[in-house]
């Protein structure tokens, strides 16, 4: 008797349908899209500066094409690649366009003021004072040298208070005690940089008589608004100490003050001078301060307590404000002078991110 093997049944196999790999977008598909919505955007701007004589806006094009790409990469992506993508290729296009709006601004006055300010960025302006100069020429040498001198007093000033300060609410502060100063410098960082002026003058007028103005009085207004930022940046760096070195530390036997000067202090080295270097940029550029409490002069003073003193942002401001014969002679003067200010902050966020690169405590092992 012969018996027949069965034939194996074909099976066809069938794809797995997957939602998160379904469909994709061609790689320059967003490109693209942004492409046609700009060309849509322009036409249509096009048509509406024929019909009213005012010409072309390519702002508004650029602005309103970003606008029309949002919803178009949206509804694209939700009909090839589902609802997952789409929500992702929305989220996107608004975060690159809120990055790319908050850069306009930003660009626009660099773009300025390197454009005005280099019609004067001249060895006479780095070398020359204002004294006697009511026209053309002159320089700011005598406001370059005041805002360093009142800048460094200021953050000789500010850097131990404040670092003690940090030291205190992190490793012994407890209590009432801590409470009340940490609520003081959330007081102190939010208050306007006139008051901390008008407190410098206020201190210096009981012991000198009023309408006393001297650098000093500057560096102190400043070292009020610099305080509270050394604090804070301070603070956080030590809280991200971990413990387990602390307590390494005193499992060896070593008291707790030289634990923070061995272990806790240079371990955060780096974020510490990190946010002393931004709390100075950050106070450089104050104007209001200096003004009611330095006063301004157009000689050298290199005496921080004898006489008025000059600063950057006072320069700029009384020489847009006291235009005299020509006016362009006094700003091109004060658009170098904010282009000094600006190099001088970038200078100062370049070495802190030097000094957060070298010092950093893998650097140091």
């Amino acid at each position: 008797m012969t018996m027949t093997k069965p034939e194996a049944e074909t099976v066809t196999s069938t794809p797995i349908a997957n939602s998160l790999t379904a469909g994709r977008l061609p790689t320059p598909a967003p490109w693209i899209i942004l492409g046609t919505a700009i060309a849509v955007s322009a036409a249509l701007f096009a048509v509406l500066g024929v019909a009213s004589g005012a010409g072309f806006d390519w702002g508004g094009a650029i602005i309103v094409g970003g606008l029309l790409y949002v919803p178009s990469i949206w509804l694209f992506s939700r009909l090839v690649e589902g609802g997952r993508r789409a929500k992702d290729r929305l989220v996107t296009a608004l975060v690159t366009g809120a990055f790319l709006l908050a850069m306009i601004p930003l660009i626009s006055l660099a773009i300025t003021v390197v454009t005005f300010g280099l019609a004067r960025f001249d060895a006479e302006f780095f070398n020359s004072s204002m004294r006697n100069v009511t026209g053309e020429g002159g320089g700011a040498l005598h406001a370059i040298v005041g805002t360093l001198l009142m800048t460094g007093a200021a953050a000789i000033i500010s850097i131990p208070i404040g670092l003690l300060t940090s030291i205190y609410l992190v490793e012994y502060g407890r209590g009432r005690l801590a409470q009340g100063i940490t609520f003081l410098v959330d007081v102190m960082t939010g208050i306007p940089s006139i008051v901390a002026g008008l407190f410098a003058y206020a201190l210096f007028a009981i012991f000198f008589g009023p309408g006393i103005r001297l650098g000093i009085a500057g560096a102190v207004a400043l070292s009020v608004l610099m305080i509270p930022v050394v604090v804070r940046s301070s603070e956080e760096m030590l809280r991200l100490v971990p413990n387990e070195l602390r307590e390494a530390a005193y499992a060896l036997g070593v008291p707790k003050w030289l634990t923070i000067v061995k272990v806790v202090l240079p371990t955060s080295i780096a974020g510490i001078t990190t946010g002393i270097m931004l709390s100075i940029a950050r106070v450089i550029g104050e104007t209001a301060p200096l003004l009611i409490a330095a006063g301004f002069t157009q000689s050298m003073n290199y005496n921080l307590f004898e006489g008025r003193m000059s600063s950057l942002p006072v320069f700029v401001y009384t020489q847009y404000a006291n235009q005299g014969n020509p006016p362009e002679a006094y700003l091109d003067r004060a658009w170098a002078a904010a282009l000094t200010l600006i190099l001088i902050v970038m200078a100062l966020n370049l070495l802190a991110r030097l000094v957060a690169r070298f010092f950093a405590p893998k650097f140091g092992r």
